[in-house]
């Protein structure tokens, strides 16, 4: 789609030349004398582009991100080390929210962790199982006395 190919890449060309000109100068204060050279230069780089090249792709190698301590010493009793900054937290799931945007599904998937594999420290959801069962927190309501 070059200018010189035919007259329905050219009238493009010349088209989403002016759109970017216009969408330019209406956000920017440009003087009258340098429109031209503008409108030369969208135009020489929308040709440029429509030209194909020859540009060869190094294949990516994604390095996968080494976390801060083993992933197995990273579950502890009384906390867990998020595999992120090495910090301890009780529980994960604000702080991944909160400093990386994550979600623990993401998180799970980063690190190539289970999908079981606990957001809270193994004491903190003992102590709160413990304290909804004493608050009777998961059983059926009594029946009313009438």
């Amino acid at each position: 789609m070059t200018e010189t190919s035919d007259g329905n890449g050219s009238n493009l060309l010349v088209e989403l030349t002016a759109d970017i000109v216009a969408a330019y100068v209406s956000n920017h204060v440009v003087p009258v004398s340098e429109l031209p050279a503008l409108i030369s230069d969208v135009h020489a780089a929308l040709n440029n582009t429509s030209q194909p090249q020859d540009v060869v792709e190094a294949p990516v190698q994604t390095e996968k991100p080494k976390p801060p301590v083993p992933i197995r010493k990273s579950i502890q009793h009384d906390y867990l080390i998020c595999l992120e900054d090495g910090q301890k937290f009780k529980s994960l799931k604000r702080h991944l929210m909160t400093h990386y945007g994550m979600t623990p599904e993401q998180y799970r998937e980063k690190w190539d962790l289970p999908a079981d594999y606990p957001m809270v420290a193994p004491s903190y959801a003992e102590a709160r199982s413990r304290l909804a069962k004493e608050m009777g927190l998961g059983q059926r309501r009594k029946a009313a006395k009438k």
